[in-house]
Order: structure tokens, then C-alpha cells, then sequence
């Protein structure tokens, strides 16, 4: 009698103690969308900052305060100063302050850094006219230029990152992990688990996981970015908010996950020749043991769009 050939869902029917699906990691884009073509910059600069040259040199006023500001702020609020090295990986650096901080338990910039990377930003160009004012036009280029890292850890959210270009229209990156949110909101509901560093091993109540995991959507995203974005230093102030000059979020990359754990002891329907035990044909087999469950990993992978 033919063997009956073994389908996935024969090995793992009753074998699955976990199956949860949740947004992973999260990279948004953080822009100012009325900054975003050349007509806009010269409104910008004439209509609300009163300005009768849109001129270069405004730009250059705003990153200097911006680079004042950062300065200041990780100074008065004890935040440690990192100026990255090249070839440096900026998690090895990162990470031990990040721990720092979620050791204390409480929400707050464990870290910031600067280092220069490319970015696209507005350039400007002074026209050849006869006339007595100089005259700019505005392009947008990729340009090296200084960029913070804000290592952020939040009490809902756990470890994050923001990075903001220090150059017009000072676009930003945020990342987040969906994971990481989940596990806090599970603490709070006092549902128990075993923690994986990006995930979860098992959970005594899965359904009510899944239930969290599901109300991460982008209102929940929305919120975190907009009250991180408020509360750090940034080029563009409360005036410049009030007129409607404010960063937007966008998604750059989402992952979704979706995990399965098993049992310790694999299905007895998968079976190899050469065990004392007995198949459904009468023929010897040998069960195949699983690998064990993983252990609790300590890395964060943070940084890694950076």
C-alpha cells in the first residue's frame, strides 16, 4: 500500500502554540508638503517671512538656528552627544543608550548624533539679469549635508529613531516597530508572554494579542510621530506651524509579520525509516525532533534605514 504524502498542514495541525500577525518595522517619510516645488519656496520666503528677496541666505539663517537648537537642547536636557565616524555602525553606538533609557523607564531621547549623508534639498542659483537686486531660482539637488539622529525611547512605542536634515525643506525619517508597541500594550492589559527582540515566542492569551496587534493602524503611527516631531527641536517653529508650514507623515517601508510558533516536540506524522515506532503502513519510523524554541535575542535592529 502507497504511502499518503504528508502536506504542510499535516505537519503542523495541533503543533502551533502562536500565530499572530502584526505591522513590523515602520519607515515614514516626514515632509512639509507646501515646501515642495520652487514656487512654494519663494512664497514661502516673501509671504510669510516678509522677505522682498527670496534669497539663499534665508535658508541658511534657519539651518544655523536649527544647529543652535539641537545643540542646546541635548546640553540642557543632559541627552549624550554622538558625532558619528565614517564607516561607524550607528546601532553599536546607539543601542547602550537606548538601553540607559529603557531601564530608567521612562520616555525620553536617550541619545542624539550628527553625521552627513545625502539628501534631497533645495539649491539655489542666481540668475544673470540687469537688474540692481540679485535674483535666485530654486532646484532641487542631492547635496551631503548634516543630518540628527534623535534616538527616542517612548512608553508606548519603546526604541525609535528620527533623523532631520539640518537643509531646506529639512526632510525626516522616523522608524518605528509595531512589535515593540504591541508588547507594551500587552503589558498593560497584564496579558503574559515571552518576548522575542523583534516579535513574540508564545502568549497565554493569542487571541487578545492579536486583537492589540490589530489596532495598530495609522492613527496610532500618526499620533507618536506628530508628538515627537512637537516635542524635539526643528528648523520650523510654532509661527511657521500656525501658518500651515508642518510636516506630513508618509510611509517609505511597512513590514508585515506574520509569526508562528511551535511545540517542543515535532508532528508523528512526519517519520523517517529506522524507528522502533510503527507508520500507518506497518513500516518502522522515527519521529523528527523540532528545533527549539528560540531564545529571547538581545539586539534591536534599529537604525537600519538610516
Amino acid at each position: 500500500m502507497a504511502q499518503r504524502a504528508l502536506t504542510a498542514n499535516d505537519l503542523l495541525d495541533g503543533h502551533v502554540l502562536l500565530d499572530i500577525e502584526c505591522l513590523d518595522r515602520i519607515y515614514l517619510n516626514a515632509y512639509v508638503s507646501v515646501l515642495q516645488s520652487s514656487g512654494q519656496v519663494v512664497a514661502f520666503m516673501t509671504q510669510h517671512l516678509g522677505k522682498p528677496i527670496p534669497s539663499p541666505a534665508l535658508m541658511e539663517h534657519i539651518g544655523i538656528r536649527f544647529r543652535r537648537s539641537v545643540e542646546s537642547y541635548a546640553s540642557s536636557n543632559g541627552i549624550p552627544w554622538v558625532r558619528f565616524a565614517k564607516d561607524q555602525r550607528k546601532v553599536d553606538v546607539m543601542l547602550p543608550h537606548i538601553e540607559a533609557q529603557a531601564a530608567a523607564g521612562r520616555s525620553g531621547v536617550a541619545v542624539a548624533g550628527v553625521w552627513q549623508v545625502f539628501q534631497r534639498v533645495w539649491s539655489a542659483y542666481q540668475r544673470d539679469t540687469k537688474t540692481a537686486a540679485p535674483q535666485y531660482t530654486f532646484a532641487k539637488a542631492d547635496r551631503r549635508v548634516t543630518c540628527y539622529y534623535f534616538c527616542p525611547w517612548d512608553e508606548d512605542f519603546g526604541p525609535a529613531f528620527i533623523k532631520v536634515c539640518a537643509y531646506f525643506p529639512y526632510p525626516a525619517k522616523i522608524w518605528v516597530n509595531g512589535h515593540e508597541w504591541a508588547k507594551r500594550q500587552a503589558l498593560k492589559a497584564g496579558i503574559g508572554f515571552t518576548e522575542l527582540a523583534n516579535g513574540f515566542a508564545s502568549c497565554e492569551d493569542p487571541a487578545a494579542l492579536q486583537e492589540i496587534c490589530d489596532r495598530f493602524q495609522s492613527g496610532t503611527i500618526e499620533v507618536f510621530a506628530q508628538r515627537w516631531l512637537h516635542r524635539l527641536p526643528m528648523p520650523l517653529g510654532p509661527a511657521d506651524r500656525d501658518a500651515g508650514y508642518w510636516r506630513e507623515c508618509s510611509m517609505r517601508q511597512v513590514e508585515v509579520v506574520k509569526r508562528r510558533s511551535f511545540g517542543p516536540a515535532y508532528p508523528r506524522c512526519a517519520k523517517r525509516p529506522g524507528s522502533a515506532t510503527s507508520g500507518q503502513d506497518g513500516s518502522s519510523a522515527e519521529a523528527i525532533p523540532m528545533s527549539p524554541r528560540p531564545e529571547r535575542a538581545t539586539r534591536i535592529d534599529l537604525l537600519g534605514a538610516a
